[in-house]
C-alpha cells in the first residue's frame, strides 16, 4: 500500500473510530470467499448503521478507492475477493431483524441478519420465508439478495428476488435512496429496487431490505427415493410433474455423490444407490397426506429401489439432514471440488446427466451431479486431483465443454452462485454482446468511478 493510500485510510479510522480496522491480521480474514482465490484488502470496513456506509462510499468515491462489500464470506465465485485492494466493506454488524410484521405479511432486517435466524423468527409467528440456500445457517440475507440466492424450496415458491419488496441501498457516491416499499403490489415507476438483487455488489450497497413473507404451510411430507438408474429417476420426476403435481422440493443425486454421502453418514438408504430423489408437498394435513400417497404409486411405476416416506417436520428434516451433507461428502473425498451450479431447460436432464458421464470418461475426472432437479439447477461438481499430470488442464477442458453444452442447450452459466470471478471467462459466451454492453451503461451511470468490487465480470 502506498504511503498516501495509507494516510487516506487513517484519516478515514479517525472519522469511524471503531469502525475501521487497518491490523495485518484481520485484513487476512477478509481477503476470499469459498472460492479459490484472495487477495488481502488494504483495510477492512465494519460499519454499525447507513450513515456509516454512506460516510465510508463518500469518501471512498471521493478518492478513487476499491469497496468491496461483503457479507458471511461463504459464496462459491470470488464474487466478494478485493481483487484490486482498497477496502472490504462487510455488514457483519448490521444485524437487527427490525420488524416482522404478521399482519402486512412482511419482515424488514438488515443485511447481516443470519437466513437461517430469520426463518426461523418469522416461523414463531406462523410466517414462512420460503428462500432456503443449502448454507443458510452460515450465510446473510445480504448475500442472499446480493447473488439473488435460491435452494430447493424455489421449485414451488421462486427465489430471493420474489420476495424482496423494498430496499435500502447506498449508491457509490454515498447517497441513500429508498426503492420499492411494503406493499406487495407496486407499480410506481421503474421496479428499480429489483436491479440491484443479484447484482454481486456492482451496483450499490444493501443497507435495509423489506421482505415478503407468506403464511407458513402447517403440513409437510416428503418420499426418499432410491433408483438402480438415473433414467428411472429422471422418468420419475417427469412423471410427478406431468400429473399435475408442484412440489416444493424435487432433488435429484447422481451415484458418485450418493457413495461420498454414504462413506459420511453411513445412510443405508444410499448403499449402492445410483441415483436419488427427494420430493417434498407442504399445504394442509388433509390434503398433503393423501397426496404423497398418490405420488407415491407414481413413483413405484418407475421400480425404485426404495420409497421412505417422512410425514412431518421431524421426519422431514431427517431427509434433509443427509442432503446438506452431499456437498461436505465431495470435500471428504480429498478432490478439489469445482460447483458449478449450471441450470438447463427441464427437458434436458437426462441429457445433462448423460454429458456428465461422457466428461467424466472424456477427461478421465469424476463428476459428481446433484441439486434442484426440478427447476433444472443441477451443481456439477468436476472433481480433480491436483496431484496428477495435467490436472488442471483437463479441468479447463471439461468445464470449457460442460459451459459450451449447456449455453447450447439454452440455459444458465449460473442459478444461484452468480458470476463473481469464477465464471468470469465464460461470461462473454453466457451473454450477448448487446446484453454487456448494457451491463456497462447500468454500471456507468451508477457507478462512473468505478469503485464497487471492480475487476468483476462488468
Amino acid at each position: 500500500m502506498s504511503p498516501a493510500k495509507l494516510q487516506l485510510l487513517r484519516w478515514l479510522e479517525k472519522i469511524l473510530p471503531g469502525e475501521i480496522v487497518l491490523a495485518p491480521a484481520t485484513l487476512a480474514n477478509y481477503a476470499g470467499d469459498k472460492w479459490f482465490a484472495s487477495h488481502q484488502p488494504d483495510a477492512v470496513a465494519l460499519p454499525r448503521s447507513t450513515q456509516s456506509v454512506s460516510a465510508i462510499l463518500r469518501f471512498a468515491n471521493q478518492h478513487g478507492i476499491p469497496v468491496t462489500a461483503r457479507g458471511a464470506g461463504h459464496g462459491y465465485v470470488g464474487g466478494c475477493v478485493p481483487v484490486r485492494g482498497g477496502i472490504v466493506l462487510s455488514l457483519e454488524r448490521m444485524n437487527r431483524i427490525r420488524e416482522i410484521n404478521a399482519g402486512d405479511f412482511v419482515a424488514v432486517v438488515q443485511p447481516g441478519v443470519n437466513t437461517e435466524k430469520l426463518q426461523a423468527a418469522v416461523e414463531k409467528r406462523g410466517l414462512f420465508y420460503p428462500p432456503d440456500p443449502a448454507s443458510s445457517a452460515d450465510n446473510f440475507i445480504g448475500g442472499n439478495i446480493a447473488t439473488n440466492a435460491g435452494g430447493p424450496r424455489c421449485l414451488k415458491y421462486g427465489v430471493t428476488r420474489d420476495y424482496v419488496l423494498g430496499l435500502e441501498v447506498v449508491l457509490a457516491d454515498g447517497t441513500v435512496v429508498r426503492l420499492g416499499g411494503r406493499t406487495h403490489k407496486n407499480k410506481t415507476g421503474f421496479d428499480l429496487h429489483r436491479l440491484f438483487v443479484g447484482s454481486e455488489g456492482l451496483l450499490g450497497v444493501v443497507t435495509e431490505a423489506t421482505l415478503k413473507l407468506i403464511p407458513l404451510p402447517p403440513f409437510r411430507a416428503n418420499l426418499a427415493v432410491g433408483f438402480g438408474s438415473m433414467k428411472n429417476a429422471v422418468s420419475a420426476m417427469k412423471a410427478i410433474l406431468t400429473a399435475g403435481f408442484l412440489p416444493c422440493a424435487l432433488e435429484l443425486a447422481d451415484e458418485f455423490t450418493l457413495a461420498a454421502a454414504y462413506k459420511r453418514t453411513r445412510s443405508e438408504r444410499l448403499r449402492n444407490c445410483r441415483a436419488h430423489l427427494i420430493v417434498e408437498l407442504d399445504g394442509q394435513e388433509k390434503s398433503v397426506r393423501p397426496e404423497i400417497q398418490d405420488l407415491e404409486k407414481i413413483i413405484r411405476r418407475q421400480k425404485p429401489l426404495f420409497v421412505e416416506r417422512g410425514l412431518g417436520v421431524a421426519q422431514c428434516e431427517a431427509v434433509w439432514k443427509i442432503r446438506r451433507e452431499f456437498s461436505y461428502a465431495l470435500r471428504d473425498t480429498g478432490l478439489t471440488k469445482l460447483n458449478e451450479d449450471i441450470v438447463v431447460p427441464r427437458s434436458r436432464l437426462a441429457d445433462l446427466f448423460q454429458f456428465a458421464a461422457r466428461l467424466q470418461k472424456k477427461h478421465g475426472l469424476p463428476v459428481a451431479c446433484f441439486g434442484h432437479a426440478g427447476d433444472g439447477n443441477i451443481h456439477t461438481n468436476v472433481m480433480v486431483d491436483l496431484n496428477q499430470q495435467r490436472a488442471e488442464q483437463r479441468a479447463e477442458a471439461a468445464l470449457d465443454e460442460l459451459f459450451a453444452q449447456v449455453i447450447a442447450w439454452g440455459g444458465a452459466i449460473s442459478g444461484e452462485h452468480g458470476i463473481g470471478l469464477a465464471k468470469k471467462r465464460w461470461w462473454p459466451r453466457a451473454v450477448s454482446k448487446e446484453a454487456r454492453d448494457l451491463h456497462r451503461t447500468v454500471k456507468r451511470a451508477l457507478d462512473p468511478k468505478g469503485i464497487l468490487n471492480p475487476g468483476k465480470f462488468v
